[in-house]
């Protein structure tokens, strides 16, 4: 409802707004939500609870930036880690440090058309479910693919144990 707000004032009304609407959507986690005269600028702050999640969520995230010089029509995606965006500056009681992720959204007018209104809001809205299922995924993957290579592996050593050694007789009583 406040993207959709932001967007139609945006296109309805030549002007720029001062307000940032901010929505607390999860526990320590917010969007931050402005509308200038020529574009929506859309921020959202992540908590990335596992160290193995930022190190995922980088990767994840510049190939959605690098993605956007396929596909021109999608919006300026940027994001950061550890310090919010300008863009905040002067906002209360942002978060920093080394779990916290920003990641910016640049909508323009040809997002927030009515034609695409609906489209780019449902887009923005499951963002970040969108981001933690993907990271989720590529930890299961790099599990399997682990535990798969540990299992070859284990397989080389069993193959490579030397086989039982047979006893030599040299004389009475006398074994090696």
């Amino acid at each position: 409802a406040v993207v959709s707000t932001q967007s139609t004032g945006m296109q309805e009304a030549e002007t720029a707004s001062d307000e940032t609407a901010i929505v607390h959507y999860h526990e320590e986690e917010a969007v931050y939500i402005s509308a200038q005269t020529d574009r929506v600028t859309v921020i959202f702050s992540t908590l990335f609870k596992d160290p193995d999640d930022i190190v995922i969520g980088k990767v994840f995230l510049q190939e959605f930036k690098d993605a956007r010089k396929a596909h021109q029509q999608a919006p300026q995606v940027l994001f950061s880690y550890g310090e919010p965006p300008a863009e905040l500056s002067g906002q209360p009681n942002l978060l920093r440090g080394d779990n916290i992720g920003y990641v910016t959204f640049v909508l323009f007018p040809r997002h927030t058309t009515p034609a695409n209104r609906d489209n780019t809001i449902n887009l923005i809205h499951q963002f970040r479910t969108y981001l933690h299922y993907h990271i989720k995924c590529s930890k299961a993957y790099l599990h399997s693919r682990m535990r798969s290579k540990t299992s070859e592996f284990l397989k080389v050593l069993n193959r490579a144990k030397p086989e039982a050694m047979t006893e030599k007789k040299f004389g009475v009583g006398k074994r090696v």
